[in-house]
C-alpha cells in the first residue's frame, strides 16, 4: 500500500523539481522518477524490505540512492518528507493530479497556475468550458481539445486501479488476515481473481471460527480510511487507495460455492445458474442444492462445475464469452501459465533508458529460473530514451557475445526495439537487424494516424521479413493513453505471413489486451509475453502478462517465450 503512496510523493517531487532551473535539477528530476518508477513496480511492501535489511536494503533497490533512501525511511517513520511538504507550499498546485492527464506536463500545469491560477482538475475543467486556455501563447483549440480528451481517460479509469496495482494489495490484506492465525482458508475473488486490467473494488473470501476476532482485525488495517460496514461475517471498508474491499466469513461447506460465485462475471454465473435450473438445482453463494434442499456441491468450485456436467473453467476465463459451451464440450483449453514462461523476449538496461546492467538483468532472469534473456535497446529515433545508431548497436551485440561466452547455457539474445518509423520503414539498416536474434518492432511516434494510414505503416515494416515480433501492437497504456486507429486483422494477416509473433506487453499497456487476442487468435500467430522491463524488479510484472493472455484463451503452444532456447532460435531464424 505505501509502495503507491511513495511513489506518487516521488513522481510529484520529480515534478515540481522540474520546473526548477538550477544545474542540478535535471540529474535530480531523472533519479526521482526513476526511484518513483522502481517503487512503484514492486510487487513486495517497501517496508517490508526496510524492516528486514534498513537503508542498506531500500539502496540495494535499482535507481534508488542513500538521498532518496532517507526520504523513503523518513516516510515509513513519520508518514511523510519534509522536502515534499516544502515543495507543496512552493507550488500550491495538485500536480500528481493535473500531471496524471495524458499531455499535460509539469511544466505546463505550472504555466496553466501562473497564468489562470489553475491549481486543480477542477480549475482545468472550469478554463476549458470557459475556452481560456485556447487564447494562451503557445496553445490553442487543439490544445483543448487534447487536454479534455485527457481528462475523460483521467475519469474513465478513476475509482479502478489497474491490476498490477490492485492485485498486490489485495494480496498484502490476504498476507495480514492468514498472518493472524485467525483464519483457515482464504481466497481473493471478484474481478482480481478473473486478472481484469482494471479493478473497482475487492472480494476476500475466508474460512475462520472466529468470525468477530477476523472483523475487528480486518477493519483495522493501517490500508483501511474508514469502515463502511461492519458485521459478524461480512464487513466492507474505503483503503486508501481508493478501492472498497469486502470480506465475507463463511461456513466450510458454502465455501466453494461463494468462491464460484463472486469470481464469474454477472453473464458468465447467470449462464451457470440457468444450467443447474434446467438439471433441477439451485445455485447460489451458499451452495448447490437439490429439489430436497440439500447443498450437494457447495464445498468446492471443482463439484460444483462437475455436478452441473462441465469442465472446471479458469476463472480468467469466466466472461460469458463461449466459455460456458466450451465446458458443456468439455473442450476447455490448458491455458498458459507463469511456470511455462521460459524467458523474456522485451528488456532494456542501462544502455539505453533501463536503469541496471544486463549482467544485473541477467542474474535476475536466472533467477527467476529463465534459460534465456533477450536484451531489446531502443534505437536512434526515440532519442528521448538515448536510442542507438547501427555502430552503437555492433559494439553493443559484441559485448553480448563475450557475455555468452562465460554464461554456459544461459543465452542472451542480441536484440533490439526498433522504432517503425511513420513511413514504414525501420529505423537501422537491414545489415544490422540481420545479426540480431530478435527484433522486436514498435511504433511510437506519429499515433493519431487514421487507421488506414497506421494499418499501412505497421503491415509494411512486416513485410519487410526483418521483425520478429510486434511490440505493444495498439499503443495503449490503461488508464493513460487510448489505442491508437488501426486493423488488427489486416496486421494479423501480415505477421501470419512473415512468421511476426505478437506482443501481451505485462507493463501498464497490457497490450494485445484479452478482446484483441480473442481476435487475433484465428490466425496461425505466435505471441510473445514481455514484461518490457526498464530494470529488475520489472520482471515480476510477467504474471499480468500471463494473467491477460489467459483472458485471451492462450496455450503454451501459442506463445513463443515458453519454447527452450533451441527451439525458439529455430523459430527466430525462419
Amino acid at each position: 500500500m505505501e509502495n503507491k503512496e511513495i511513489a506518487a510523493i516521488l513522481d510529484e517531487i520529480a515534478s515540481m523539481l522540474s520546473i526548477e532551473e538550477r544545474p542540478t535539477s535535471m540529474f535530480e528530476v531523472r533519479a526521482y522518477r526513476k526511484a518513483a518508477q522502481v517503487i512503484d513496480g514492486l510487487q513486495e511492501p517497501i517496508e517490508g524490505i526496510y524492516a528486514k535489511g534498513g537503508l542498506d536494503a531500500l539502496m540495494e533497490l535499482p535507481g534508488i540512492g542513500k538521498s532518496i533512501a532517507g526520504h523513503i525511511e523518513e516516510y515509513i517513520k513519520t508518514g511523510k518528507i519534509r522536502k515534499y511538504e516544502e515543495l507543496k507550499k512552493k507550488y500550491p498546485i495538485d500536480m500528481a493530479g493535473l500531471t496524471s492527464i495524458t499531455g499535460l506536463g509539469a511544466k505546463t500545469a505550472i504555466t496553466l497556475y501562473k497564468k489562470l491560477g489553475i491549481k486543480d482538475i477542477d480549475d482545468l475543467k472550469k478554463a476549458l468550458a470557459e475556452h481560456r486556455i485556447s487564447k494562451l501563447e503557445g496553445f490553442g483549440e487543439r490544445s483543448e481539445e487534447s487536454i479534455k480528451k485527457g481528462i475523460s481517460i483521467y475519469e474513465g479509469s478513476k475509482g479502478r486501479l489497474l491490476i498490477s496495482d490492485a492485485l498486490p494489495i489485495a494480496e498484502e490484506i490476504a498476507t495480514q488476515l492468514m498472518d493472524s492465525g485467525l483464519i483457515e482458508k482464504l481466497v481473493i475473488a471478484g474481478s482480481t481473481r478473473r486478472m481484469k486490467e482494471t479493478v473497482g473494488d475487492l472480494d476476500i473470501l475466508a474460512i475462520s471460527k472466529k468470525g468477530k476476532e477476523v472483523m475487528d482485525l480486518f477493519t483495522s488495517l493501517k490500508m483501511v480510511s474508514s469502515v463502511v460496514q461492519k458485521g459478524p461475517t461480512k464487513s466492507a471498508v474505503l483503503l486508501k487507495a481508493g478501492l472498497t474491499c469486502d470480506i465475507r466469513v463463511l461456513e466450510p461447506e458454502s465455501f466453494g460455492a461463494a468462491v464460484q460465485y463472486f469470481t464469474g462475471s454477472r453473464d458468465h454465473n447467470i449462464q451457470v445458474r440457468t444450467i443447474a435450473v434446467r438439471k433441477g438445482y439451485k445455485l447460489n453463494e451458499y451452495g448447490l442444492f437439490d429439489k430436497n434442499d440439500r447443498n450437494i456441491g457447495g464445498i468446492d468450485e471443482e463439484s460444483i462445475y462437475a455436478k452441473l456436467g462441465l469442465q472446471y473453467i479458469p476463472p480468467e476465463m469466466r466472461e460469458a464469452r463461449g466459455e460456458v459451451a466450451l465446458a458443456i464440450a468439455k473442450k476447455i483449453p490448458r491455458l498458459v501459465e507463469i511456470g511455462d514462461i521460459n524467458g523474456d523476449l522485451h528488456t532494456h538496461t542501462k544502455a539505453t533508458d533501463g536503469q541496471n546492467s544486463i549482467e544485473e538483468m541477467v542474474a535476475a532472469a536466472q533467477k527467476l529460473g529463465y534459460k534465456y534473456l533477450a536484451n531489446t535497446e531502443h534505437t536512434k529515433s526515440l532519442y528521448i530514451a538515448k536510442g542507438m545508431d547501427d555502430k552503437q548497436f555492433a559494439v553493443h551485440m559484441a559485448k553480448i557475445d563475450k557475455l555468452n561466452e562465460k554464461l554456459g547455457k544461459f543465452k542472451i539474445l542480441k536484440g533490439v526495439e526498433l522504432d517503425i518509423l511513420k513511413d514504414g520503414s525501420l529505423d537501422l539498416g537491414a545489415p544490422t537487424l540481420k545479426k540480431m536474434d530478435c527484433v522486436v518492432a514498435a511504433v511510437h511516434s506519429s499515433l493519431s494516424m487514421k487507421k488506414e494510414e497506421m494499418t499501412k505503416r505497421v503491415v509494411k515494416a512486416l513485410d519487410t521479413g526483418l521483425v520478429h515480433i510486434l511490440a505493444h501492437p495498439t499503443g495503449r497504456i490503461v488508464g493513460e493513453r487510448e489505442a491508437y486507429e488501426i486493423d488488427l486483422e489486416k496486421v494479423a494477416e501480415a505477421a501470419e505471413r512473415n512468421g511476426v509473433a505478437l506482443e501481451v506487453n505485462a507493463q501498464r499497456r497490457l497490450d494485445l489486451n484479452d478482446t484483441n487476442i480473442l481476435l487475433v487468435s484465428k490466425y496461425k500467430v505466435m505471441f510473445a509475453i514481455d514484461t518490457d522491463a526498464h530494470n529488475t524488479t520489472h520482471f515480476q510484472l510477467m504474471r499480468y502478462g500471463v494473467g491477460t493472455a489467459r483472458r485471451g484463451w492462450l496455450t503454451k503452444d501459442r506463445v513463443m517465450n515458453t519454447l527452450p532456447i533451441e527451439k525458439l532460435l529455430k523459430v527466430l531464424k525462419k
